[in-house]
């Protein structure tokens, strides 16, 4: 029809990383993506132009790199030290963080807290929220026993309206609950979408370079543990946050999947109480505390999280498997890694571990990923199999090898220190990873070449490990 506008052509859309096709597709061909999702179809999005209502392009002049001060914008400290440390040392200033997790794991909570504490420093918060009511938030603060001085709500999801608040306000920090809520009224698709994201995204981050003030953004998980949305959504922010939880545990643990501004391999512990969050500024302490001397199958390992030793608890079951193929259970512990130390322990070790189900689970919750704990998870399978508890003074790290050798890591000493901190005194690691002077005064060090030097040292057991064990100890085998 003469005069008509013509049909926009629609285009097809990865929800996965945003990947555009003009004609549809089962899978998304992009080599970074790796999504098996087919596209979905949306109408195209217009070109995103920053609103000239607030943004000035000669606002900014050109500045060389030699002459800026790095001094000049300090970062936002906290009150909270562990929040400090995940973030790289505070707040940056412009910055833009986007906390993820589960529905339930205290995003919300946090993000209160981290307003509360801007304001009991004398600075405005304003806290857009577009899945929760004013007075919801405000059951939620009397609950933190917060009342709310200088903390600014917005229930609103038009992102235009947001930056034009925001530019009125002029906030020390703004808060956005959650940013799959929000919508741009020129983009076609629905709120959450991958255009939609973002867009959102890409609006508030131009904001917030422009007028230096940091946004800390909650985001959605999907049903496999990634972030939902588009994960050009990740490349656009400063820094990327998962605060983890595991079942029928009140621990909480923050962790960087990106950092502009600091390490990603820092962690910070957190434990949900009546009172909301609380910050663990010794975790290994709190968490040897609940700890049974005496369990069989219980090692002690001491892990490098970022800068932080850490004195975590490895703990392995064996039992006689029932059915042809044995059941391989891990929670916190690589499944591969794991499969493969049950290998290496069979066929080097002399540990009849082929008919056994085998459970390994990493206590409070937390995830060790450094080969540092291989030492410690084929020693706690030992001491399931044998029904012979370790010592309850005794930590252990190294890496165990294919051939069955022991391999040094990094910052044994700084191990050690956190060892003898709590009060161990005995420690079983590889030949070379701590020189002799470098040995803190305390501990006793057991150096060893081989995994099977390894098991004798901690359960006293000879080199014949295939003999059955002693009259009494045979928990895993059939009467």
């Amino acid at each position: 029809m003469v005069g008509s506008k013509a049909r926009q052509k629609p285009v097809f859309v990865c929800q996965d990383c945003g990947y555009q096709s003009p004609k549809w597709m089962g899978f998304c061909p992009a080599s970074s993506c790796g999504s098996t999702s087919p596209l979905e179809e949306t109408s195209r999005a217009p070109a995103s132009l920053p609103s000239t209502r607030w943004f000035d392009s000669s606002s900014e002049p050109l500045q060389e790199l030699s002459k800026l001060d790095p001094h000049d914008q300090p970062r936002i400290q906290l009150p909270w030290e562990e929040l400090n440390r995940v973030l790289g040392g505070g707040i940056v200033p412009g910055s833009v963080v986007l906390l993820a997790g589960e529905p339930g794991v205290g995003k919300s909570t946090l993000l209160l807290q981290i307003a509360q504490m801007i304001s009991d420093a004398g600075d405005k918060v304003l806290y857009v929220s577009g899945e929760e009511s004013p007075h919801q938030i405000k059951l939620r603060s009397q609950r933190l026993g917060f009342n709310g001085d200088r903390v600014f709500l917005l229930s609103e999801t038009d992102v235009d309206l947001v930056v034009e608040r925001l530019e009125e306000f002029q906030p020390k920090l703004a808060l956005i609950d959650s940013i799959q809520t929000l919508f741009c009224q020129d983009v076609p698709s629905g709120p959450g979408s991958v255009a939609q994201v973002r867009e959102a995204g890409l609006r508030l981050m131009r904001w917030a370079k422009a007028r230096r003030t940091p946004i800390f953004m909650a985001g959605h998980m999907t049903k496999d543990g990634s972030l939902a949305g588009p994960r050009v959504l990740e490349h656009m922010v400063d820094v990327v946050t998962y605060l983890e939880c595991q079942d029928l545990t009140s621990f909480r643990i923050m962790r960087n999947g990106k950092n502009r501004f600091g390490s990603t391999t820092e962690v910070g512990v957190f434990e949900m109480t009546a009172q909301g969050l609380v910050e663990v500024p010794d975790p290994s302490q709190a968490l040897l505390s609940q700890r049974y001397e005496q369990a069989v199958g219980s090692v002690l390992i001491p892990v490098l999280e970022g800068s932080r030793p850490l004195l975590l608890e490895v703990q392995a079951l064996t039992s006689p498997s029932q059915i042809p193929v044995p059941r391989r259970v891990v929670n916190g512990v690589d499944y591969n890694r794991l499969l493969m130390l049950t290998a290496v322990a069979s066929r080097r070790a002399g540990l009849e571990l082929s008919g056994q189900d085998i459970i390994v689970s990493v206590a409070g919750g937390f995830r060790v990923t450094e080969p540092a704990s291989d030492l410690a998870v084929v020693l706690a399978l030992a001491s399931s199999l044998y029904n012979r508890a370790v010592d309850s003074s005794l930590v252990a790290f190294g890496e165990v090898g294919l051939s069955g050798e022991l391999r040094s890591v990094p910052q044994g000493q700084r191990r050690l220190e956190e060892a003898v901190r709590l009060g161990f005194s005995r420690c079983i690691l590889p030949q070379g990873t701590v020189e002799p002077a470098d040995v803190p005064r305390g501990i006793e060090v057991v150096a060893v070449r081989t995994l099977r030097e390894a098991l004798g040292a901690a359960l006293g057991t000879g080199n014949n490990h295939r003999s059955s064990p002693t009259a009494g100890e045979p928990a895993n085998r059939s009467a």
